[in-house]
């Protein structure tokens, strides 16, 4: 399996799965955008951008990964590799009017941003709160 096999898994989790995992959604296309702010007007969305060369972005995700326990179906979750799609990156900055930093979160809703942070920051979001 390789580095990404276990963090992405399926697209999305099944419903009940007790696993600690986060159902991520890879994020690898600019179109996927207008989906995203789409279907943030039934639930939250949530961007999580990382650079699979940072150390500190690493320790984020890490520190992420241990504190979720959102229940499947709640947030649909965003996994974007900048390293990969830094054109998705600059799209998603565009798109949403916040400037680009790593590691970043941002979660929508009915089509706006309304909260991102990065760095340790991140750990700070309480997801729960924007369900």
């Amino acid at each position: 399996m390789g580095l990404f096999g276990g963090l992405f898994g399926n697209s999305k989790s099944d419903d009940g799965n007790a696993s600690s995992d986060i159902p991520w959604i890879s994020l690898n296309t600019i179109g996927q955008l207008k989906d995203i702010k789409e279907a943030s007007n039934n639930r939250p969305q949530v961007i999580f951008k990382h650079s699979t060369s940072c150390g500190i972005s690493r320790m984020v995700l890490n520190m992420f990964k241990s504190s979720y326990g959102l229940e499947n179906g709640q947030m649909d979750l965003y996994f974007l590799d900048l390293l990969a799609n830094r054109d998705v990156s600059n799209a998603v900055a565009s798109e949403f009017g916040v400037m680009h930093q790593s590691p970043q979160m941002l979660i929508i809703k009915n089509g706006v941003v309304v909260i991102h942070d990065s760095h340790g920051a991140i750990s700070d979001i309480k997801l729960e709160h924007y369900i």
